[in-house]
């Protein structure tokens, strides 16, 4: 059975969306099945994926209200080489009419169940905010991983996120863990990001991913080429920094004494 990860972060630019697709692509290079699943009305992770979101015919909005199979909206990647449930502007009409469809928090899970044991891992893109497609995401993933820019304020709304998984963990989905935490756009040289950064060691423990993300120009360049930065320049600081942490994740999921897939 497939890992279900939200990315998730009430907090904008802190790397969100990036993280989702970089990780799906380098995951992708070290032959996992992966899924991308766009819940952001943006649609920044399908653009990030090259596809166009203006021109998708079928997509995340129409699996979650049940119209059409969600086996039937996904699309491949192609050069990334993961799948992915596009996205657009859309999805914003989900929001209202989520309040009032039967199991409104649960549409996601129900409508990812005929398809969770084709992939490996389902990496979802959370909206930056806690509203109703956020909740459907954390009520049907396994785990919650947060990407975090190393200053003081994401250290604010971090709280806020880790009260809202403990709350679904208790009141609806009690497999809901800690994925963990990634530093984001982060800049060894700057005391301050240094400071963050040794304050998530100290609170989170190993819950905090040994890699960190640096400052990137090659990483935020990708996007407007329609790829993710391993296919973008993969020699960079960024791309090599996506390759680690998905590395990093899939050692997390090796089971004591078993050897790691090849």
């Amino acid at each position: 059975m497939g890992r279900i990860i939200a990315i998730a972060n009430q907090k904008g630019g802190v790397g969100k969306t990036t993280t989702a697709v970089n990780t799906a692509a380098a995951l992708a290079a070290m032959r996992r099945r992966v899924l991308l699943i766009d819940l952001d009305p943006q649609g920044n992770a399908t653009t990030g994926s090259g596809i166009d979101k203006q021109d998708i015919e079928r997509t995340t909005l129409e699996a979650l209200m049940g119209e059409v199979a969600l086996a039937d909206c996904i699309q491949t990647a192609g050069a990334p080489g993961y799948d992915v449930l596009p996205s657009n502007s859309d999805l914003t009409a989900a929001e209202v009419r989520l309040l009032e469809a039967p199991l409104r928090e649960r549409r996601l899970a129900l409508a990812l169940e005929p398809v969770v044991d084709a992939y490996e891992y389902i990496l979802i893109d959370c909206p930056p905010s806690l509203n109703m497609l956020t909740l459907n995401a954390l009520v049907a993933a396994d785990s919650v991983l947060v990407p975090l820019q190393t200053e003081y304020y994401a250290l604010e709304g971090l709280s806020s996120l880790l009260a809202t998984v403990q709350q679904i963990k208790d009141h609806r989905n009690p497999r809901l863990e800690m994925e963990g935490i990634v530093r984001t756009m982060h800049d060894p040289r700057n005391n301050l990001d240094n400071q963050v950064s040794a304050q998530l060691i100290q609170h989170f423990g190993d819950k905090v991913f040994r890699t960190m993300i640096p400052r990137n120009v090659r990483v935020a360049e990708a996007p407007s080429h329609g790829l993710p930065v391993l296919l973008y320049d993969q020699s960079s600081r960024g791309a090599i920094s996506y390759m680690a942490l998905a590395s990093e994740m899939t050692r997390r999921h090796i089971p004591q004494n078993t050897s790691a897939p090849a």
